[in-house]
Parts: structure tokens; sequence; C-alpha cells
């Protein structure tokens, strides 16, 4: 047994060198997340030559779905609560609430393994082989996740960006070269091939954090001083000299973030869990719909989830939960409110530039990534309607990132109360909308959703910095200008898409893209000139390297 004072460490303090971090872990996890989707990206467009679209429903959202619920039900939670707050902490305390993710999400394996096998519709074998098999796989693989929980807390806390990168990286680019070769040597294998890459994927990233440590801890770098363990041992439970196994602050505040937790899945998951449980859809035509959601989305996890996610541990560091601005440090909240308004015209302009672009392009990229599969029908309707959700989802994240980040235990559970309503709207309305207008009504539903939640967001930031002389919420409002540019961007290139595409050969196609490639560089440079703000913060945050040799 120890005492809590070995096991407290140096988290970083100073707020310029939070933020400074914070930056550098977006950055890299932009980086990463690049390489992972256009990994996948070109994954995804490879196997569609070799699989049918009913394999690809199944493992895209099925079981996909299966896997995200367990890691989402079993570590959500832990996450969020481990990693807020700016002061010490008995790290013991934290690393044996960690390890409850693992029976947690042991239950949650076993229980919806057997939903998932015995309730549920199973696809028909001659179809789809061996669904039992990867039902059981992406099951275990979950659990395997979660046995590097501690590991990963630890590292997200203490910034080893690095380790993240490279973990992450070499698992998801192991876990596609599998695929790849099981796809054209063996494509009868069915769920196999995609059971063996996940049960990969997991086991090399769990892998790559122990041994990470592993290393670190039997080094002399200047890293490990800072870290709050001293040994691999310290990084299993144990039970502290006060004999309590746990921080009870952590375990309530943990206990709100998953009730919170297992709302924001069904709203985040909702179109799949609908076309799971309910079968508003064929296994074909969800493999349809699942391609174009992630095609769609692919900016939202490129570009801003690695900015929620980093940004978020900013803002837990900087504010105190449930204390008012004006009882706060005040240097720290005028930080948090320019940081908070950079970022929210950095997204909004993201999503501005999808959807005044997307319109006009979504046909040529279905037809381009998939061919008539993808490009006739309904995909390129669902690819723009999915480009205004992108705008909504850029603005949700980060409002919302602030939001859970500031909000004391008691709002939290408010808070919760609201998202259950939300849940309850978001489920019937999808499933009305879907009866109506077809896959395109997941979209609107979703839209709906995400506008109700970015409202409440709102209300919430603009009440929290009442009192004081910031309004960050100023982030949300771009140039006149810069509206006029993205205007007329969208006239012409919706000019351009009824007369150059898209069966008017590859000469008109390329004129097509010719045209939006000048609108683009019209709106970025328009960017440039009238949103200084936000490119002086870019610049020293995002791109501090560039910076300095241009000093």
């Amino acid at each position: 047994m120890r005492g809590p004072e070995l096991l407290r460490g140096r988290e970083p303090r100073d707020g310029h060198e939070v933020l400074g971090q914070a930056a550098r872990l977006a950055s890299s996890g932009l980086l990463l997340q690049a390489l992972f989707r256009l990994i996948t990206f070109g994954l995804n467009a490879f196997i569609l030559r070799f699989l049918s679209k009913e394999i690809i429903g199944i493992v895209n959202v099925r079981l996909t779905l299966l896997y995200s619920t367990i890691i989402f039900l079993a570590r959500e939670a832990f996450r969020r609560a481990c990693l807020s707050g700016r002061t010490d902490r008995n790290w013991t305390q934290t690393i044996n609430l960690l390890w409850l993710t693992v029976p947690l999400g042991l239950f949650w394996s076993l229980f919806l393994g057997w939903v998932w096998f015995q309730i549920l519709e199973v696809p028909d074998p001659n179809v789809v082989p061996n669904y039992g098999v990867g039902v059981a796989a992406f099951g275990l693989s979950a659990v395997i996740e979660l046995l590097g929980e501690p590991f990963w807390v630890l590292a997200q806390a203490y910034m080893l960006v690095r380790l993240k990168v490279i973990a992450e990286s070499l698992s998801v680019i192991l876990k596609c070269i599998l695929t790849a070769v099981l796809v054209v040597w063996f494509p009868h294998w069915g769920l196999y091939i995609f059971s063996l890459a996940q049960l990969l994927y997991t086991t090399v990233l769990v892998f790559c954090y122990i041994i990470h440590f592993m290393k670190l801890l039997g080094s002399r770098e200047p890293t490990k001083k800072s870290l709050p363990i001293s040994g691999m041992t310290d990084l299993l439970p144990h039970i502290t000299v006060n004999g309590n196994f746990v921080n009870w602050n952590e375990a309530k505040l943990t206990w709100s973030f998953f009730q919170q937790s297992f709302l924001k899945q069904i709203l985040t998951e909702g179109e799949r869990y609908m076309m799971t449980f309910l079968n508003v859809l064929n296994f074909g035509d969800q493999g349809v719909y699942d391609i174009v959601n992630n095609l769609g989305s692919l900016v939202a996890r490129l570009v801003f989830l690695p900015i929620e996610e980093s940004f978020y541990i900013f803002f837990a560091k900087m504010l105190e939960r449930g204390k008012s601005v004006k009882l706060q440090k005040q240097e720290d909240i005028a930080m948090a409110a320019t940081v908070l308004e950079s970022l929210l015209k950095f997204v909004l302009l993201i999503g501005l530039t999808i959807t005044v672009f997307g319109y006009s392009y979504s046909q040529l990229a279905l037809d381009i990534y998939g061919g008539s599969m993808l490009s006739s029908g309904s995909g390129p309707v669902l690819l723009r309607c999915y480009c205004l959700y992108v705008l909504l989802l850029a603005v949700n994240g980060i409002t919302e990132c602030f939001t859970f980040a500031s909000m004391s235990k008691e709002q939290v559970d408010r808070y919760n109360f609201i998202m259950l309503a939300l849940s309850f709207t978001f489920l019937l309305s999808s499933y009305f909308l879907t009866k109506w207008q077809g896959s395109v009504g997941f979209i609107f539903a979703n839209c709906f959703n995400m506008g109700i939640r970015i409202a409440q967001s709102l209300h919430y930031i603009y009440r929290y910095y009442r009192e004081s002389p910031h309004r960050p919420l100023a982030g949300l409002l771009p140039s006149p200008f810069l509206i006029v540019v993205y205007v007329v961007s969208g006239v012409v290139t919706g000019i351009s898409e009824v007369f150059l595409c898209c069966e008017r050969g590859w000469l008109a196609r390329l004129l097509h893209i010719m045209v939006g490639a000048l609108c683009l560089g019209a709106t970025l440079v328009t960017v440039f000139f009238t949103e200084t703000k936000l490119i002086f913060f870019i610049r020293t945050q995002f791109l501090p390297r560039y910076t300095k040799k241009k000093t």
C-alpha cells in the first residue's frame, strides 16, 4: 500500500503552458486523424470492389455499433471525470477508478453480445456467414482495449502526444494491411476478415501503451520525473493508506457523466440504433448509407474530434467547476474566452466551407469514390444534406466541449434531464422522418437534434460569461464580406454543376473542379484578410514552429 503523497504528480498548471500543450495535442491529433481517414478512405473504396454491400452494412453498422456502444458506456464517463480538474490528485485512487472500466466493459460485452445475437435479426448465413463469430470478436476487442485505459488517461493528462500518435497510427495501419490482404486472398471468409483485423487493432493499441510506459519508467528521461508513478506496478489497482479504494468525488462525477454518456450515445449513434433495432433499412441500404455517412463525416472526424478532445482538457484545467467567473483567476477566464472565440470561428468557417462547396460536388465525389452504386439514387442527396449537418456538428462540438468542461456536478445532472428529453425526441423524429423521407430522414433528425443541443450550450456559455467583459460567442459571427464571398461561391459552383457535371465526360468534370478550386481559393484569401484574429491564433497555437521561423 502507498500513501497519497507518493502518487501526486505535477500536471501542467500555467495557462500558457496548458494552452500550448493542448494545441500541440490537437495539431498531432489532426495529423493522426488525417492519416487514419486517408487510409480507411482508400481501404473502403478498395473493399467495395471485392465484398457485397450487405457485408459492409453488417460490419460498418451492426458490429461497429456493438463495439462503440461497449466502449462508450464503459469508459467515456471515466475519461471525462478523471481528466477534469486542475489540482493535484491522488493518482492511486484515480487509477483504481479507471480499472473499473474492465469489469464494466465485460458486463456490457456479454449483455450486448447476447442482445446482438439472440434478440436482433440475424442476417442470412448464405449472404453474410459467420455472424456469431463477428459479434464475439468485436465484443472481445472492446474488453481488450479497456485494459489500456489507465495508460491512456495518464498519457493524456501529462500530454504524452507522441505516444498517442505512434500507438494509434501503428494499430490502424496494421489493421488496414491485414484487412486488405485477407480481402484479396480470402474474400469468402466474410466476417472472419474484419474480426481478425479488429482484434489485431485493439491488441496492438494496448501493447503500444504498455511497452511505452515500461521503457519510459525504466529510463532517465526528464518526462519520467513529472509522472506520478515510479514503476509499472503503480498502474495496477491498490488499496491506499486511508483505506479508500477510489476518490468518491471522482466516482460521483463519473456517475453523472455516465448518465449523460448513455444519453449522448443514443443521440450520437441514433440512426444506427434505429437501423439495427427497428429494421427501417435492409442490410444493403445500411451499407450504402454508412458509406455516404463516413464520407460526409470525414472532415468532422478528421478535424473537429481531435480539437474537441484536446481543448476539453485545456478548458477543464483552466476553469474551476461550479465557481462563478468572478471568483476565478481572471487571467485564466480571459484566456479561456479568447480560445473559445477563436475555436468557434475556426470550426464555423470550416463548416461553412463544407456546406457551400459540398452541395455542388457531392455527386462527383460519390461517383469517383464508389461508382454508380453510390452516385445514383439517393446518394448525392444524402451527402448534400450531410454537408449541412457537418456545419452543425462543428459548432456543437466546441460549445459542448466548453460546457462539459466547466459545468458543476449539479449542472451536469440537470443537463442529463435535457439530454433525456432530446433522446426521445430524436428517436421519434428519426422514425417518422425515415418513414417519410427514407434514409435522408436520419440526417434531418440529426440536424434538428444538433440544433437544439447547440441552443442549450450557447445559452449556458452566454450566462457563464454574462458577468464578465468577455464575449466569446462573437466567434460565431463571420465578417459580412466573407459571407458575400460564400454566397457568390455557392451560386457559381451550383451553376457549374448544372452545365459541367457529371455525365458530360472527364473534361467537363475537370472544368467543374477548376471552378470550385478558384472559388475556394478566393474564399481562403478572403478569410486570411478579414479574420486576422483567427489567423493569429492558428499561427501562434497550431503552427508554433512556423511562427518561430518567421520571427
